[in-house]
């Protein structure tokens, strides 16, 4: 058969099956803190379903247990290392208006 007159198949690459990020064992509480952390951003967000490569319940479990841990002080609503950094700060007198008598 000619290669112009063979229809288009695409190839059969082998590709990597990506493992599931929480196997059957692990379980998922608000204790479990290596666990969470995976799930979190670097600013303290909870990340997106599709992000995490999670089913819909596994989503929602893992979503609840951050809650609670966040809720009992294990884990902190905000992780901004800027918000403790204080840049110089200036003299707030330039909308000050003066009177004059």
């Amino acid at each position: 058969m000619d290669k112009s007159k063979r229809p288009f198949f695409k190839s059969k690459r082998s590709f990597r099956r990506r493992l599931p990020p929480i196997q059957s064992g692990d379980r998922i509480d608000y204790r479990n803190m290596s666990l969470i952390s995976r799930f979190i951003s670097e600013q303290g967000k909870i990340l997106s379903r599709r992000v995490n490569r999670l089913t819909l319940k596994q989503q929602r479990l893992i979503t609840i247990a951050i809650k609670q841990a966040r809720i009992l002080s294990s884990l902190p609503f905000l992780n901004n290392e800027k918000q403790f950094e204080r840049i110089e700060s200036t003299p707030r007198t330039t909308g000050l208006r003066t009177r004059n008598k």
